[in-house]
This record gives structure tokens, C-alpha cells and sequence, in this order.
């Protein structure tokens, strides 16, 4: 027979309770990899103490159009989306006078900070508001040289959604309204670093150029020929070749405004014709021409009246 314990001894054992088994929380996906909860608590409480130094951009541009817009025009538009990464498309708005206050609603709806608005009118001319919302500053510019990339048809190629290196002339440090300009196309066409759908890569430049007071934009591929065995050492960019991609325009500025879309004027262009006032110029002239050929006639008729020409004496000779 087994021993019997004593009172003290059983009073000593006790019996513990079974842990249940339950699996391990699972951490937090991130764009940088896999997270755990605690540590992110750690890190928000961290950030919510301490402001932290290093700025991150938070750029998101809304770009729309106005109905009855021309196909080309459209075209254009959709060649933009894809080229920023950072934009979000909307439905189209209606050009009224009332199109501020819809654009800045909108803008703040989808949650962005800039504005691309094309503005169609009579299915000829094409205007771009550029603005930031919802304090401003706006431009307005008359669209030209409109070339698509599905018009161009050029043998460039880049990846979509890569980072691109923006180049401007040296005259847009000349005047205030052209570094404005620059600012604001520097903010808007330039893909924020850490962006979910931007790539890290670089592998085309957007270059903005001024001439005759008009900014002309052209987008390159940057291509590098080498064979695997032979690769390109750094800095060697003897080698780099710039090849185009598309789309192409020209945005000539007319006014910019102190607030977004619309407010006191900032600068207004002095050389800026609009295209109405070409088209009735064009008009005047053709209608000039003809103007032109009637006094003729009627000049001929009246030379004709007064100096009549003598009778032919030969005239009647071969009636017989």
C-alpha cells in the first residue's frame, strides 16, 4: 500500500490552472515590412510627443475637366493622369461662374491639396486653371500645341509610376510671377518620395522651358545603352541619352490669382491676345479681300465708261 501524505503537504501543492493556447497576435503590415502593435503604439505615442524633423509630402492632385470637352483635349488630360501618380480623376464639372466653390468641395472630398482643371470652350480653345486649394494661389493658362501621346506615336518608353526629375530654364528665375510659376509646377508635378503608387525610380525628366513668354513642356525618357557584362560606372553620363515620350503643350499664363480660383489679381499677362480676338482679326482680313475685289470691278467699269475704245476699222473684214 502506498504512504499517505500529510495534512501540511497537501496544503502545500495546489493545483494551477491550464493556460489556454492562443496564437500570437499578428503584426501590422506597413509599407517598410511587417510591424509589431506594441512597437507602433510606442512610435505614435513618440510622434504625438516630439514633432518630427524630417518633412513628408503629402501632395495629391485632383484632376477634372469641364463638359463638352474635345476629344484631343480629353486625351491630353488622361495622358496627364498617367504620367502623375499622385492625382486622382474625377467626373467633369460644369464651366459656370460658380466653378470655384464646386472645384474647392471637390477637392476637399477627395482629400488633396492641389488642382488641375481643363476648361473647354466652344470646342476650340482650351484653358488650364492650376491651383492650390483651398487658399490659393490659382493660374489660369490658354492651352497650345496640344500633341498626345497617342498622336506622336514616338519610340520613347519609361515605367509607369516612376519618380520624374523636373528641369526648368534659367528664366524663371527672371521675374516674381515666373518663380511663382515655378513653385507652384515644382509642387504639383513632382511625385512625393514615399507615395503607394509611386515608384523609386527615375527614369524620365519633365522639362519646362520659356520662350516668347510661353512655358512649353516636354517629357524624355532617360536610356542608358549597355550590355550586361559591360555596365555604366557612376557619374559616366557621357553615355545617357534623352528620349521622348509625349505629351506636348505650351501654356501661355493669363492672369494668377491671390486665392483659388479666383480672388485679387496677382499679375496679368500684357501680351496675352485671346483666341476670339484672333479669329475675328483672321475674318476682318478675309473679308477685306473681298471688299478688296469689288472696288476693283467697279473701278475696271468706270475706267472702261470714260475712255471707250476707238472702232475697228478691220473688225468687219472676214464677215464675207
Amino acid at each position: 500500500m502506498g504512504k499517505k501524505r500529510k495534512h501540511s503537504e497537501r496544503g502545500e501543492v495546489v493545483a494551477q490552472p491550464k493556460m489556454e493556447e492562443v496564437a500570437p497576435e499578428r503584426p501590422a503590415r506597413t509599407l517598410l515590412g511587417w510591424k509589431d502593435k506594441n512597437q507602433c503604439n510606442n512610435e505614435v505615442d513618440d510622434n504625438d510627443n516630439v514633432d518630427s524633423p524630417f518633412f513628408r509630402n503629402k501632395e495629391k492632385v485632383l484632376v477634372t475637366c469641364s463638359r463638352r470637352i474635345n476629344y484631343r483635349y480629353r486625351h491630353l488630360m488622361l495622358n496627364l493622369v498617367s504620367l502623375l501618380p499622385h492625382s486622382k480623376k474625377d467626373n467633369k464639372v460644369e464651366s459656370k461662374e460658380t466653378k470655384g466653390a464646386t472645384l474647392n468641395e471637390l477637392v476637399e472630398l477627395k482629400n488633396c491639396s492641389s488642382c488641375l482643371f481643363f476648361e473647354c470652350r466652344k470646342q476650340k480653345d482650351l484653358y488650364l486653371w492650376m491651383a492650390k486649394c483651398p487658399n490659393g494661389p490659382s493660374v489660369k493658362f490658354l492651352v497650345s500645341a496640344v500633341h498626345t501621346m497617342e498622336e506622336l506615336k514616338l519610340t520613347g518608353n519609361h515605367l509607369r509610376g516612376s519618380r520624374p526629375i523636373l528641369t526648368f530654364s534659367q528664366n524663371f528665375e527672371k521675374d516674381a510671377h515666373w518663380k511663382l510659376l515655378k513653385e507652384m509646377l515644382l509642387q504639383i508635378f513632382e511625385t512625393p518620395k514615399d507615395h503607394r503608387k509611386a515608384k523609386p525610380f527615375h527614369d524620365h525628366v519633365f522639362v519646362f522651358s520659356i520662350v516668347d513668354d510661353h512655358i512649353w513642356f516636354r517629357n524624355y525618357q532617360i536610356s542608358v545603352h549597355h550590355n550586361e557584362s559591360d555596365k555604366l560606372p557612376r557619374g559616366g553620363l557621357d553615355k545617357m541619352t534623352l528620349i521622348e515620350v509625349g505629351p506636348r503643350f505650351c501654356l501661355n499664363p493669363i492672369k494668377i490669382f491671390g486665392g483659388s480660383f479666383g480672388g485679387p489679381t496677382l499679375y496679368e499677362n500684357p501680351f496675352y491676345v485671346s483666341p476670339n480676338q484672333i479669329r475675328a482679326l483672321e475674318k476682318k482680313k478675309k473679308s477685306g479681300k473681298f471688299a478688296k475685289k469689288v472696288k476693283a470691278k467697279t473701278r475696271r467699269k468706270m475706267h472702261e465708261m470714260n475712255n471707250p475704245l476707238e472702232p475697228d476699222e478691220f473688225a468687219d473684214m472676214w464677215k464675207d
